[in-house]
């Protein structure tokens, strides 16, 4: 074993529900996994525990005096299922840290290089007047307008950049006077004033214009879980470098590799080459640590039953992952999969294919702890 071995680069794609992760040697790509994230559960999660305790204090504390503006929320919070992207991500970066000498972390900071297009001459970027811009304005107009025409809403065809207002009436090249249109309609407009391209669908009109004029609000709120994660990174000290999605796109594409999300944390940052070494990422799935809710609820968040407080049942807790060889009765076999516990003994093991029933505990040999996360 090298007793000196050379540094490792840790590469992340942040996504909303699912993020890339790469390390990276040399030009070599020698380990990846996607990361999926269970923002919407928490949110749900966060939803109906809002909904029960109104519930409850409107029929115990009917006419107590409210006090809901009494809180304030520190600098920088986050609601928590973004907070549980920052958290999540930063746990397997503290795991990569422990296993491999990882040396320098490389993120997708921002999703749109929102400066960039806005201001075009800004100084210090190498890339700024060549193909890159491009790729930012594109991206970001993919993702305002949703992937559609703006003006007969076509979904799953080519689209074209169109000035809404046209630069031979005075319109400018700021992304408030971009949108994407078809081949068709944008030729069918040309370099015609779009009231009067429009003058038949008023309520289009109204509010393609409406939302050309909206400000970059939504794309900031698409980089404020990654600035997060930034200062997190930052604070582990190492180096940490960062790159924008149409920079990751552009690196993509002109290495001709497939749309996923390693192959995307794999290509973030400057890349002049690339060798994939692997083939096959590691999938996780947050699956979180279970409920503190001692009491079960009926649809109506009426109280209907008790949870207990004891998960660890015959040495196993639901979650953990198990190998079982049952030598006697109906279920006769091997099975390696994840354990649903009960205080009886009688187990649960739901393989990759199905999940068998009534597996007793003296079958079964711990093979992983439970750590919140599922694997495949």
């Amino acid at each position: 074993v090298d007793a000196n071995p050379e540094p490792l680069e840790l590469k992340l794609d942040p996504g909303s529900k699912v993020s890339g992760m790469a390390l990276k040697q040399g030009n070599q790509i020698i380990f990846a996994a996607e990361l999926q994230h269970r923002g919407e559960p928490i949110k749900k999660a966060l939803l109906s525990r809002r909904q029960l305790r109104r519930s409850r204090r409107n029929r115990k504390t009917r006419y107590r005096p409210a006090r809901f503006l009494n809180r304030t929320r520190p600098e920088g919070w986050l609601a928590p299922s973004l907070q549980h992207r920052v958290d999540t991500l930063m746990t397997w970066v503290h795991r990569f840290r422990r296993l491999a000498p990882v040396g320098r972390i490389t993120q997708e900071l921002v999703r749109f290089d929102l400066q960039l297009m806005e201001n075009p001459e800004i100084s210090g970027v190498e890339y700024q007047q060549g193909e890159l811009q491009g790729y930012e304005v594109r991206e970001y107009l993919l993702f305002k307008w949703g992937r559609t025409c703006a003006y007969c809403g076509a979904k799953n065809v080519p689209l074209e950049v169109e000035h809404i207002q046209p630069r031979s009436k005075g319109g400018s090249d700021r992304v408030s006077n971009l949108t994407l249109a078809c081949h068709s309609c944008n030729q069918a407009k040309g370099n015609g004033d779009i009231r009067d391209f429009l003058s038949g669908q008023p309520d289009l009109l109204s509010r393609l214009l409406g939302q050309a004029k909206l400000p970059l609000k939504d794309a900031a709120a698409v980089n404020s879980t990654r600035w997060a994660l930034f200062n997190a990174l930052k604070a582990t000290g190492l180096r940490v470098t960062t790159g924008t999605g149409g920079q990751t796109k552009f690196n993509r594409l002109r290495l001709n590799l497939p749309k996923a999300h390693w192959l995307d944390a794999a290509c973030v940052g400057p890349v002049e080459s690339l060798e994939v070494m692997t083939s096959k990422p590691l999938l996780i799935r947050a699956k979180g640590h279970g409920t503190r809710q001692m009491c079960g609820t009926d649809k109506y968040g009426f109280p209907t039953r008790h949870r207990s407080r004891i998960q660890v049942h015959k040495g196993f807790r639901t979650g953990d992952i198990v190998a079982a060889t049952v030598t006697a009765g109906q279920k006769i076999g091997s099975y390696v999969g994840r354990v649903l516990c009960r205080a009886s003994g009688s187990f649960d093991i739901t393989t990759a294919s199905v999940r068998v029933a009534g597996i007793s505990h003296k079958y079964c040999k711990p093979i992983h702890r439970k750590d919140g996360y599922a694997y495949a």
